[in-house]
């Protein structure tokens, strides 16, 4: 059953084949019916999907756009028909998310309390991982989704959306940069430091960083795991770095709360990270699935939105 409009899905079938002759022939009607529904949804849209050649048809940017959107539009589509007609239950109502520490903190489970105010139905399991182990779990099929951090191009999962991260330091109250409007690594690099242990990408930024600047850094502590660090700079034993999500200190909590507040570290180093949202490719998500994943897009982007 086609939930699709019939322009979209004459669209989709014109972008697989590569010519309206092949889409006719697929999808049983008449080419003069595709021409005409494509050509209708070229300019309601207002501009042209595709480039007209002698031995077919290849999608322009804007088509290139349209048919990422109608691939997952298909896929919701099918997915939601199947599961009504198997009437499945928990296995569509239940979401598998895999994360880095960072998003574990406020971002992926506050879009899940969001989630379910309007689908209490709808259960979660959150893996906490290393980043790269967030987009393996994606891939194998281990997890619905992933919200980790990256560095270069990723070839293996389809990237929902990408946003970088700067980087800020957690700052005791009190300390005299806490009132600065950012510092550069020289600032910091001055204080005892809890840093993440090479290999990490926060950790392997901040090195080439340091070395850029011809500083010498040797951590006062090396710990993966932000709750300890968090801890380290309370009692005053020096400053830590995190990701800025949008969230840090800007939530209307009181810093005397935790204790620490958050400084922007300046280095344009930091800029070669991203967050990333990543689903599988080729693999039909839940509906559940689907609709977190959106949420969790909207989330990341509101939380960067200066």
């Amino acid at each position: 059953m086609q939930l699709l409009p019939v322009n979209l899905a004459y669209f989709l079938e014109v972008a697989r084949t590569g010519s309206v002759t092949e889409a006719a022939h697929a999808l049983n009607v008449a080419p003069s019916a595709i021409s005409r529904q494509v050509a209708k949804l070229e300019s309601g849209i207002g501009v042209p999907l595709f480039a007209r050649h002698p031995r077919g048809m290849t999608l322009t940017e804007a088509g290139s756009r349209l048919l990422a959107h109608a691939r997952r539009t298909e896929t919701e589509s099918t997915t939601l028909v199947e599961e009504l007609r198997t009437g499945r239950g928990a296995e569509a109502r239940s979401v598998a998310v895999a994360c880095s520490e960072g998003f574990a903190r406020r971002l992926v489970p506050r879009a899940i309390a969001d989630f379910r105010c309007a689908h209490p139905d709808v259960a979660f399991r959150v893996d906490v991982v290393a980043r790269q182990e967030a987009t393996r779990r994606v891939v194998e099929g281990l997890a619905d989704v992933a919200v980790t951090y990256t560095m270069g191009p990723q070839h293996d999962v389809r990237v929902e959306c990408a946003v970088v991260v700067p980087v800020a330091a957690i700052v005791p109250l009190g300390h005299e940069l806490a009132d600065r409007d950012r510092i550069g690594l020289a600032d910091l690099c001055a204080y005892p430091l809890a840093l993440a242990s090479p290999g990490t990408s926060q950790r392997e930024l901040f090195d080439i960083g340091a070395q850029l600047e011809g500083i010498t850094v040797r951590p006062a502590l090396v710990c993966d795991s932000l709750a300890p660090q968090y801890e380290f700079v309370r009692a005053g034993g020096g400053l830590a770095l995190v990701g800025d999500l949008g969230d840090l200190g800007g939530d209307g909590r009181d810093p005397a709360t935790e204790g620490v507040t958050y400084v922007p570290v300046d280095h344009p180093v930091f800029r070669q990270r991203e967050a990333q949202v990543q689903t599988a490719t080729g693999r039909r998500p839940s509906w559940s699935a689907t609709q977190f994943t959106e949420l969790l897009v909207t989330s990341l982007r509101r939380d960067r939105s200066p």
